[in-house]
């Protein structure tokens, strides 16, 4: 893993979004409903932070049917990875870690 440079992303900071990136971070997909849990959302919460990680670029949405039921899961993109490597790198920086 090569070093980032820290920079501050305002689309990530917020606690929710912080949170989905970090767990998204550490798999290559995960259900709607794993991350909506983890975080301890609604999915309508879930869903406007989602949107507006998807708006940026930084998260995809797949939506396929599974056992007769509609799925939907969620992956950070190249650029979401790269944005939330900084964004916890500008967090380290400032707070001395």
């Amino acid at each position: 893993m090569t070093a980032v440079a820290p920079r501050f992303d305002a689309v990530i900071h917020p606690p929710p979004r912080l949170q989905v990136c970090g767990l998204l971070a550490a798999v290559d997909t995960m259900d709607f409903a794993t991350v909506r849990d983890t975080v301890g959302v609604s999915d309508s919460v879930l869903s406007k932070h989602v949107r507006q990680l998807e708006e940026a670029g930084y998260v995809r949405v797949h939506k396929a049917t599974r056992a007769a039921r509609l799925r939907t899961s969620l992956a950070l993109t190249k650029e979401g990875r790269a944005a939330f490597d900084a964004h916890v790198a500008e967090l380290r920086r400032i707070t001395g870690g």
